[in-house]
């Protein structure tokens, strides 16, 4: 009986909205920095973890010195793995952003280039950790992404 029970409610739970985006209002407004505060995924469906992207562009792996031009590689590379699986950034529902040697003028590039990824959709849940170093010399930033993919 017991198994009966828990295999109706798992449907049951199943059946709901796949992605929620929220930002209580007894918070501060996260939007301006490019974030929500919390995301979930609920349904069957697919979650997609994408692994650090770089701002290194292509398959050589090429760096530029410039922290905006890395962020904007950065995005597309993420842009790329999500073309992989048919998804758009807003699917994703939680990043982490290394960021070498932060400063407010660097979340100042970050917050104005994901806003042109992300456009007028729900940012996602995000954490952004200063670092000292990244895996490769002359790395300034990397993310990590996971992506959510609804069945049809």
């Amino acid at each position: 009986m017991k198994h009966v029970l828990f295999t109706l409610f798992s449907l049951f739970a199943f059946t709901t909205k796949a992605q929620t985006f929220k930002n209580p209002e007894s918070l501060f407004d996260p939007t301006p920095y490019g974030f929500s505060h919390a995301s979930s995924v609920s349904g069957p469906g697919e979650l997609v973890y994408i692994s650090g992207q770089s701002g290194a562009l292509g398959k050589e792996h090429t760096l530029s010195n410039s922290f905006r031009e890395q962020t904007k590689v950065v995005l597309q590379n993420i842009v790329t793995v999500l073309d992989t699986y048919n998804l758009k950034p807003e699917n994703i529902m939680k990043i982490t952003i290394l960021i070498v040697d932060h400063s407010p003028e660097k979340l100042k590039i970050w917050n104005e280039e994901i806003r042109k990824v992300w456009k007028n959709k729900p940012f996602p849940a995000s954490t952004l950790i200063p670092v000292s170093k990244l895996a490769i010399d002359g790395m300034l930033i990397e993310v990590d992404a996971t992506a959510f993919k609804a069945s049809k």
